[in-house]
């Protein structure tokens, strides 16, 4: 009965120490918002970036992969210097050219997709009527099979057909972008003849739209026959792109190595010499680029730290000046009964709550934050519960980091000297 009633009037005792808490923190409301904005700020930094980073890692994932991981490319080979010296030792491969990109599109004998694919240019206008695009339509050479390897879907029309593409017809498979700028009021573009660069073309697709984002989406292209773009957009040394789909990613492993082997033919590799080509896969160009989201998330979660650190700073000096100028009423409090043990988790729960109600501003504002990036670049929305979590950690080591000390402070403050402090 007797441990009843003890165990019940601690729970009152705890109960009543929350209470005086938050009935402190509502008396010096201003300082007690500040400290929050500060916490807030931090959390929501290390809230928001690393939820802006998640965004951009998905959507990296989602675009570079959404050719299949039983997709790959045979790419030009850059400019290598090796250990030792710059000039004497710097090797320069020659482009992919065109009759080497059919020579291995005709020998490699693979039961795979294969399609050849060339930049015309990257800073094109694109012109229907009196209506105009700016100046960042990317100029796309293709063949029959690019759209298929490549994973782009139509919303309207059709692909090129391999006559079509053979004969450098004056059409275009164009983004959804252009589309957007150049026909108004629901307009129809399929037929329509537009202008890029010297030429004339009449669309016959339209792309379905992926969003705009950082340079991959493919609504600002504008796709022609690839021998149009050899005849048009010529220029020296001409670089091509293959690009090489098997029927499942088992046989991916073999299709490479057989692609290796035609296409060190097709170039003159001697035995022996290192291969004057680069094979790329979807998913090797997205797990390159996450790894740079890991160094950028790394640098984030340190700006933020230091915000909180800061933040802490900030909580300990408030409550140190709160414990100094309620030594009187800590004084009564003692006087009255109450224990080192209640003061002290006193002023820890009023650290706490000022910490945590910092910590749900800063996730939200976070949130809201990271996922306006998302928005811009295409990505989902996005909730990082992972970082929500480590957040409210943070916001509770901050606030007993901060606490500690003024709250055993307040503790250790002598009764009856408190009483006489004016």
């Amino acid at each position: 009965m007797v441990k009843n009633r003890i165990e019940e009037l601690m729970k009152h005792l705890h109960a009543e120490s929350i209470r005086i808490s938050i009935e402190s923190i509502r008396t010096q409301w201003l300082r007690t918002l500040l400290t929050i904005a500060i916490i807030g700020f931090g959390i929501m930094a290390l809230v928001g970036i690393l939820t802006a980073i998640d965004s951009v890692k998905y959507y990296l994932v989602e675009n570079f992969t959404m050719m299949g991981s039983n997709t790959f490319n045979i790419r030009n080979r850059e400019m290598v210097v090796h250990m030792g010296g710059r000039r004497p030792n710097a090797q320069a491969y020659e482009p992919i050219s065109f009759q080497e990109a059919k020579q291995f599109r005709e020998l490699f004998v693979f039961p795979a997709s294969t399609s050849i694919m060339t930049y015309g240019t990257s800073v094109a206008t694109v012109k229907y009527e009196s209506r105009k695009t700016n100046p960042n339509i990317q100029v796309l050479g293709i063949d029959e099979n690019y759209m298929f390897n490549a994973g782009y879907e139509l919303e309207l029309g059709r692909n090129l057909t391999a006559h079509e593409v053979s004969s450098g017809a004056h059409l275009a498979v164009v983004g959804s972008r252009i589309v957007q700028d150049l026909f108004v009021n629901n307009e129809d573009p399929l037929g329509k003849i537009i202008s890029v660069g010297p030429g004339k073309y009449r669309i016959i697709g339209v792309l379905k739209e992926k969003g705009s984002s950082i340079g991959f989406s493919g609504d600002r292209y504008c796709m022609i026959p690839i021998n149009n773009v050899r005849q048009y957009f010529s220029r020296p040394n001409m670089n091509f792109t293959l690009s090489i789909r098997t029927s499942s990613t088992e046989e991916m492993d073999a299709a490479i190595g057989e692609a290796i082997g035609v296409f060190r033919v097709v170039r003159g590799d001697k035995t022996g010499q290192e291969n004057s080509f680069t094979i790329t896969k979807s998913d090797n160009i997205a797990s390159m680029l996450i790894s740079l989201t890991g160094q950028i998330r790394f640098g984030a979660t340190a700006i933020g730290l230091i915000t909180l650190f800061g933040a802490a700073i900030g909580l300990m000096n408030i409550m140190l000046v709160s414990v100094t100028e309620r030594t009187r009423e800590i004084g009564i409090r003692k006087a009255m009964g109450a224990t080192r043990r209640t003061i002290r988790n006193q002023f820890l729960v009023e650290a706490i709550v000022i910490a945590q109600l910092g910590g749900i501003i800063g996730i939200l504002a976070g949130i809201a934050a990271g996922n306006v990036m998302s928005y811009f670049i295409g990505s989902t929305f996005i909730i990082p519960w992972l970082w929500i979590v480590v957040a409210v950690i943070l916001c509770f080591i901050v606030a007993l980091a901060s606490g500690i000390l003024p709250a055993n402070k307040a503790a250790s403050l002598d009764p009856i000297e408190s009483l006489r402090y004016e």
